[in-house]
């Protein structure tokens, strides 16, 4: 199969969406699979290579309040022209919102069938960033991309409630996978315990983006809670800030990689306070690191954490509910450890293999969706009535892995 994909970030910035494609792309190199990535680049365009998949990167601009996110410049045209040389069997728009929407736009140029996999609620972000008007606008510009998809392909039930009711069709779930070797409760080191809490504290942990989506001020009502020690991981524009706030919290700037391992596992329970999350990675790396989560009860995290057997989800905004749960767990040795272990039961099945492979049959019946609408479109009788076929896996897959 040949797959182009356009994506809204990519190497060297690595984030949520850049870690999944990575490990799609990985599936799809052992595929044999024929790769193209359009992406923003630091500077001109030069094509690069990844394993098997070439990287075109379009030249770029850095957004000025936040240096290490780059926005691609360039037209549809331009989109256009490399996906004809290339002539894609089909195209994955991921979290496409800026290039994304130029992609969608080149595909429907040249007839192609798209795959749009969303994964950021950047609408949500608009009232986090002081601008709630803009969320309405924000809104129309995500259904304007989704429903010029073949498919849409949404990580969490409450992602796909969200698009239905903004009137976005063709659905599936499909969601993340998590490397549960890497992220294993063997990676628990107690010399890493002992540099980040020298007084034996219990440790609090988060992992994330330091910037305002993520809510990570919220962590302060867990900041005076006695035998404990908070630390955060990641880095982000509003770290300087954060650490005059949190004077006692550990701050260990970005980590990836083996580090970021241990890390998970060295925590005593994962906090994550977001409230606009579709999925959430580090709550399931935190899980398969045998590592119980608190959560807010809203967007992906309801998903993920099984509360009262795996962690706790709390109220939106309820910050002393966050704090008792918290308490719970790090008060409880038995509890926090029989959580721990039913966290990572409830992850090993999501392998990057199979969910890889689940996206996979979704570009297929994408492909085949959009040969059986170009074949009524065009007066052609249909083969059998492919589109029934096609929905009726679709409805199989909307609870894929």
């Amino acid at each position: 199969m040949r797959i182009a994909i356009v994506a809204e970030s990519f190497l060297p910035q690595m984030n949520g969406v850049t870690h999944s494609l990575l490990r799609v792309m990985e599936h799809l190199s052992d595929r044999g699979d024929d790769v193209v990535v359009i992406a923003p680049g630091a500077g001109a365009a030069t094509p690069d290579h990844h394993g098997n998949a070439r990287v075109d990167g379009l030249p770029s601009f850095a957004l000025p309040r936040y240096r290490n996110v780059r926005v691609a410049a360039g037209g549809v045209r331009r989109i256009a022209a490399i996906l004809n040389g290339f002539r894609p069997d089909v195209v994955h728009l991921a979290s496409p919102f800026v290039l994304g929407w130029r992609g969608a736009q080149a595909a429907e140029r040249l007839d192609l069938p798209t795959v749009a996999v969303y994964q950021t609620d950047v609408p949500a972000y608009a009232a986090r960033y002081g601008f709630p008007v803009a969320e309405p606008f924000l809104w129309q510009h995500v259904e304007r991309i989704h429903r010029r998809a073949t498919l849409t392909l949404a990580p969490s039930r409450d992602a796909l409630a969200q698009l239905e009711a903004h009137g976005v069709g063709r659905l599936r779930l499909w969601v993340r996978g998590v490397d549960a070797v890497r992220f294993s409760p063997e990676r628990r080191n107690e010399e890493w315990r002992r540099v980040v809490a020298p007084g034996g504290e219990r440790i609090i942990g988060y992992v994330g983006r330091l910037a305002s989506e993520k809510q990570v001020e919220d962590l302060a009502a867990l900041a005076s809670m006695p035998g404990t020690r908070l630390v955060i991981v990641g880095d982000g524009p509003l770290r300087a800030p954060l650490e005059q706030r949190l004077p006692d919290a550990v701050f260990l700037g970005f980590l990836d990689g083996d580090a970021l391992a241990t890390a998970m596992a060295g925590f005593d329970v994962f906090v994550h306070p977001g409230e606009s999350e579709t999925f959430c990675q580090t709550i399931q790396e935190a899980m398969a690191s045998g590592v119980p989560v608190v959560a807010t009860g809203r967007g992906g995290p309801v998903d993920l954490v099984d509360s009262s057997r795996t962690g706790w989800l709390y109220e939106p905004g309820r910050l002393e509910q966050m704090r008792a749960f918290v308490q719970d767990l790090v008060g409880d040795d038995g509890k926090r450890a029989a959580f721990g272990q039913a966290a990572r039961e409830a992850v090993a099945p999501r392998t990057w293999k199979s969910v890889s492979s689940a996206l996979v049959g979704h570009y297929s019946d994408a492909i085949e969706l959009h040969d059986a609408a170009a074949r009524l479109r065009d007066g052609i009788p249909p083969r059998s009535n492919p589109l029934q076929a096609i929905i009726r896996r679709g409805s199989a897959r909307r609870s894929d892995v």
